[in-house]
């Protein structure tokens, strides 16, 4: 049994909208069924809920303070890299 990447499927998908799943399909080199099942599965996926401004900005936010908390600890790493680094040159 093969394995495909996320993004292949997606992409089969996408191709399969565009030109027919058996074309698709015969293009990529998979089975028809595979790609019929791979969409029949999409199209019963549950959506992800969509938010609104003011939650993206919330959420934006909430991520900005993460990425500083994170470009700090970073910081606090490389010196301590350093600091280390120094002690065992000795």
């Amino acid at each position: 049994m093969s394995k495909y990447s996320k993004e292949f499927k997606e992409e089969a998908i996408r191709l399969s909208d565009e030109i027919g799943n058996k074309k698709a399909a015969a293009q990529l080199g998979i089975p028809y069924y595979t790609l019929a099942d791979w969409r029949n599965k999409s199209k019963h996926k549950p959506k992800e809920p969509e938010l609104s401004n003011t939650e993206l900005k919330i959420r934006n936010r909430e991520l900005e303070r993460e990425n500083t908390e994170l470009r700090q600890a970073n910081e606090i790493l490389k010196d301590a890299l350093g600091f280390f680094a120094k002690d065992r040159k000795k």
